[in-house]
C-alpha cells in the first residue's frame, strides 16, 4: 500500500506526525547526490545548528527551514549568520 504524498500546502495539525517525518526523511534521503554537500560537511553543519538558539523542533525560527534539508544543500548557508557553516 502506497503512502499519500506529503502536501505542502496543509497545515501541520491536519497531518500525521509518523507519516510526515517518513517523508521528510525519503525527500532528504532521495535528494540528488551531485546537489548534495559532502558527508562530513552535512554533519558538521547540523552540529553547529545543534547548539543554535534559533533552533526549533528541527527548524529554523530566522527563516522557517527545516535545518536538516538546508543544510545538505551545496550553497547554502546560515540564516543567522552567513559565517556559521563557512570552514
Amino acid at each position: 500500500m502506497m503512502s499519500k504524498p506529503f502536501c505542502r500546502k496543509c497545515l501541520l495539525d491536519s497531518l500525521d506526525e509518523d507519516e510526515f517525518i517518513r517523508s521528510l526523511k525519503g525527500y532528504i534521503s532521495s535528494y540528488p547526490k551531485d546537489k548534495r554537500c559532502s558527508e562530513e560537511e552535512y554533519k558538521r553543519r547540523l552540529e553547529i545548528c545543534k547548539e543554535c538558539k534559533q533552533l526549533s523542533f528541527g527548524m529554523c525560527t530566522l527563516c522557517g527551514c527545516y535545518v536538516e534539508l538546508r543544510a545538505l544543500k551545496i550553497n547554502t548557508f546560515c540564516p543567522d549568520s552567513v559565517d556559521h557553516w563557512e570552514i
